[in-house]
């Protein structure tokens, strides 16, 4: 039986070969998918991006 369709967005990039050697491998060691460490390496990412910047605003309102 074949799985769900999952509701995403296709995204086509060109990343450096050392780069996507490196995800080959960790994917291969935690035994998933690219599509989801890069969408975990992503989310990662953009939730510390968030965090970052919700903290500088709140320095920047204790400044005023």
């Amino acid at each position: 039986m074949a799985r769900p369709k999952k509701n995403g967005t296709y995204l086509n990039v060109c990343i450096e070969s050392t780069i996507y050697d490196r995800l080959v491998e960790v994917c291969d060691d935690a035994g998933q998918t690219k599509t989801v460490a890069v969408e975990r390496a992503l989310l990662a990412y953009l939730d510390d991006y968030d965090e970052k910047r919700e903290m500088l605003k709140k320095m920047d309102a204790q400044k005023s």
